[in-house]
């Protein structure tokens, strides 16, 4: 049983929670999801109330959960600017990790109901203009904390998640050589050869100058992979950490450059599939 009841201050409340999902082996990413939304849900009651503090019983009032989720669709709980604009309305898979977030606290305190959720939004993607909007940011409005060479190779993947409608997994493998950017620029990718936009092809060849950058460091020929890591591995069991540009980046790596880069600047998690609009509503 948690350690909580209907008197515990609220942000001790959401700490304990978050607390136990670390003690359950719950993921960084899952943990600072949570409590990204929780705080944003107490955030917007101690607003409504006008207090500083409350109880957590009283945070799980449904007229608040209530008031907090139509607030939040509306875009109103937002605290940056997105491609978008600020008064633009949350995403609906956004809308999703609220509710999952706000029931898996529920079930933690079991002081209220889970609510109903809704499911990923399926087909949801960025609009074709959109989609290009993203890429050109990527490019050219580093977001804070990050490094601009992964800014330039995450909008490079996602350019081609975009103009081929295949996902990071399946581009993670992708050598240089695949790549053709003169005349009809196109990457070949199992056995199929996919056209790519002059967008893409700009931002291609922009990384592959920076990929060239760094190969020059190494001692030795270039191994050909297209997605390197664009920093130092961390050195283990004592050996030097390894050079970028000797393996491929992993998935996992391409995978969580985008989505910190790209909740950055949208303001929510987007993964990447949902760039595939560009290549769908033009094939």
């Amino acid at each position: 049983m948690p350690a909580t009841d209907a008197d515990t201050p609220a942000r001790d409340a959401i700490d304990a929670f978050i607390r136990s999902l670390d003690d359950r082996g719950f993921a960084a990413s899952t943990r600072r999801l949570r409590r990204r939304f929780l705080d944003e849900y107490l955030r917007h009651a101690l607003r409504t109330a006008e207090t500083p503090e409350m109880t957590v019983g009283e945070l799980l009032d449904p007229a608040r959960t209530d008031a907090w989720l139509a607030d939040a669709g509306a875009g109103k709980t937002r605290v940056r600017n997105t491609l978008r604009g600020p008064e633009a309305a949350a995403y609906p898979n956004s809308m999703r990790v609220r509710v999952d977030s706000f029931n898996a606290f529920a079930e933690f305190t079991g002081l209220a109901e889970r609510i109903d959720g809704q499911r990923p939004a399926r087909g949801f993607h960025l609009t074709p203009g959109d989609t290009e909007r993203l890429l050109h940011d990527l490019t050219v409005r580093r977001p804070i904390h990050s490094n601009a060479l992964t800014s330039l190779r995450t909008a490079a993947v996602a350019g081609l998640v975009a103009d081929t409608g295949r996902g990071v997994p399946e581009l993670a493998h992708l050598k240089v050589s695949a790549l053709h950017l003169d005349g009809d620029a196109s990457v070949d990718l199992d056995g199929e050869s996919f056209p790519i936009t002059d967008a893409t092809v700009q931002i291609l060849t922009r990384w592959l100058a920076a990929r060239k950058a760094i190969i020059a460091e190494l001692e030795g020929s270039d191994p050909g992979h297209l997605w390197i890591p664009t920093k130092p591995g961390r050195p283990r069991g004592g050996d030097p950490a390894i050079k970028p540009g000797i393996n491929r980046a992993a998935v996992r790596t391409l995978h969580a450059a985008h989505r910190t880069l790209v909740s950055q600047l949208l303001g929510t998690p987007l993964r990447p599939g949902a760039l595939r609009t560009a290549h769908d509503l033009e094939g």
